[in-house]
């Protein structure tokens, strides 16, 4: 019986199946790892704040700013019109001097918007503006001086529309 043990013939490792199945795994780790480290070189968080004790300071001065324009009775609706190109609204004030609308990308600062805004008499604005993306947008409303503001997050065009209201 030992004879037939020893005259078997012998085939290199390379031509059995298992050695390549049990390699199968760990390969496929150092692919899907290599993957995730070209994710992360080549798109950084762009979400995280560098500074957060300043951030928490300028969050009192926006509650501050919320509560003068809940006692002005302020809102303002705003919508945006693809086909014309155009953002309009209506805010209901008494001063017409003008404003500036912030409309902050979700995750991708460089294609945030600020535009200044003049109301007519009634409150109707409006401004052309180039085609808005689809996205999750945080809008922020604030006076001329800077006294009092409305935020919000508008998900267009999903919400053709959005009312701001104070908090």
């Amino acid at each position: 019986m030992s004879n037939a043990i020893l005259n078997m013939p012998v085939t290199p490792w390379w031509k059995q199946r298992w050695p390549w199945l049990l390699m199968l795994g760990p390969a496929s780790v150092m692919v899907a790892t290599s993957y995730t480290a070209w994710l992360a070189i080549k798109t950084p968080d762009a979400v995280v704040v560098g500074d957060y004790y300043t951030q928490g300071k300028a969050i009192n001065q926006d509650l501050r700013r919320d509560r003068v324009a809940a006692q002005l009775g302020l809102s303002m609706t705003l919508g945006y019109d693809a086909a014309t190109g155009a953002l309009s609204g209506r805010i209901n004030r008494n001063d017409t001097g003008p404003l500036m609308l912030h409309l902050s990308h979700a995750t991708q600062p460089e294609k945030d918007l600020k535009l200044m805004l003049v109301p007519d008499t009634e409150g109707h604005f409006s401004v052309s503006l180039p085609m808005l993306e689809r996205s999750r947008w945080v809008v922020l409303v604030e006076g001329g001086k800077r006294e009092w503001r409305l935020a919000g997050a508008w998900v267009w065009p999903a919400n053709h529309g959005i009312t701001l209201l104070p908090d």
